[in-house]
């Protein structure tokens, strides 16, 4: 197993990822390059397109929200900087922390917009919980396609031709492209990439039967997922709908949004230590995202959400290669036990199914077995100790260590 030489990104990653003849991954490539960028210049490019939006009739712009650091940094450039009147959207999959709800409900008070929320049916979010899990090893697909499909679904009704997204995550944490391409949102890389090939049909019984998945049916039509149902190419066209990334004109970096909103807003990170990553600022419109979202991402490909915060960390300066390391080793292995007690209730499910399931998802190129044992190689702290990652199913995961 091949890691980043300056982050802890492991060359399997769910992002994809280049490595030079250093060793180096593309996103810190990337990241590395946001030093060469005029940010001032950006910032006044960014104000020149938004101009051409500036409407007398409707709304501005569209910002999608899930009432997050990144959302609240979106808004407060849109509205403080930009002068912009925006819409707010949120898709709402029923699973928010405390913090998040308090954040979110909290938003059209303090930037004084209007905030429209979809929130689907619970019967229907619970079989698409089970069904994403099932059937694509992610419980969460729900909500990356709710997030990529009710802003523009708005932004089409209401007749709003911009949208405005935070980075491009892609970009940010792989370096999928380079920060001059200024890449805007596309149909082709919500169902490429953020539904990795999935749509709502595919949820459906007709739907399931055409993948030959009969035995996953949950009586899901048509009408339960409207939601998730994207414009056609001649609505888009009629309104003239585009997306933009903020990332590609401020020098985006979270630490800094959390201080400004925390601040400036009086925003709420999470109260309570996640058990899976050492962050408390990311990821609390999901509960399962820092949860067993993210375990099954350390099920298939052998890291999860510490190793992306700690890159992110590694990244900004505010953390060094082996403080990385070490947080990767102390955090991507962990069973979270009360995240995981919680959605097998949801969904009526019981471990051993759950546990049954993760194993069928696994990356063989990362994972093999060994005396009855799933196991892998661990990234190394190099200090010639690597002790064994443990876990809290049936199988255990450590190899030899990893020497770069």
């Amino acid at each position: 197993m091949q890691y980043c030489t300056k982050c802890v990104y492991p060359v399997f990653a769910a992002t994809p990822l280049s490595f030079d003849e250093q060793g180096v991954c593309s996103g810190c490539r990337s990241a590395a390059a946001k030093q060469t960028i005029d940010w001032d210049k950006r910032k006044i490019l960014l104000r020149e397109l938004v101009n051409e939006y500036r409407s007398s009739s409707s709304y501005d712009i569209v910002i999608p929200v899930s009432g997050g650091k990144d959302s609240y940094y979106q808004v407060h450039v849109a509205t403080e900087e930009l002068g912009l009147k925006p819409l707010l959207v949120t898709y709402h999959g029923n699973n928010y922390l405390p913090e998040g709800e308090y954040n979110l409900y909290r938003m059209r008070e303090v930037f004084n917009c209007d905030h429209i929320i979809v929130r689907p049916s619970v019967d229907a979010l619970i079989k698409m919980n089970r069904l994403g899990f099932r059937l694509q090893g992610d419980m969460n697909w729900h909500g990356h396609c709710g997030i990529h499909t009710t802003p523009i679904q708005v932004a089409v009704r209401y007749k709003v031709p911009l949208m405005m997204w935070g980075e491009h995550g892609f970009l940010d944490l792989g370096g999928m492209y380079s920060l001059n391409d200024f890449v805007e949102f596309t149909a082709k890389f919500r169902l490429e990439h953020a539904q990795r090939g999935y749509d709502w049909y595919d949820f459906t019984d007709e739907g399931l039967e055409k993948l030959g998945r009969s035995d996953l049916k949950e009586g899901l039509t048509a009408k339960d997922l409207l939601w998730a149902q994207y414009p056609t190419d001649d609505e888009i066209a009629d309104t003239g709908t585009r997306g933009i990334y903020l990332g590609n004109y401020v020098n985006w970096e979270a630490n800094s949004h959390s201080k400004l909103v925390m601040e400036k807003y009086k925003w709420k990170p999470a109260q309570q230590p996640f058990e899976r990553t050492y962050r408390t600022m990311s990821n609390l419109d999901d509960m399962h995202e820092n949860g067993i979202h993210d375990y099954l991402k350390f099920i298939k490909f052998g890291y999860g959400r510490a190793t992306d915060h700690a890159c992110k960390d590694i990244r900004a300066g505010i953390m060094t290669r082996a403080q990385g390391i070490e947080m990767v080793r102390k955090y991507d292995s962990i069973k979270p036990r009360r995240d995981l007690e919680r959605w097998l209730k949801y969904v009526d499910m019981t471990e051993e199914e759950f546990d049954r399931t993760c194993d069928t998802f696994r990356d063989r190129r990362v994972w093999s077995i060994e005396n009855g044992q799933w196991v892998k190689e661990n990234i190394w702290n190099g200090h010639g100790t690597y002790g064994p990652v443990h876990c809290d199913t049936q199988s255990t995961f450590q190899r030899k260590p990893q020497t770069r």
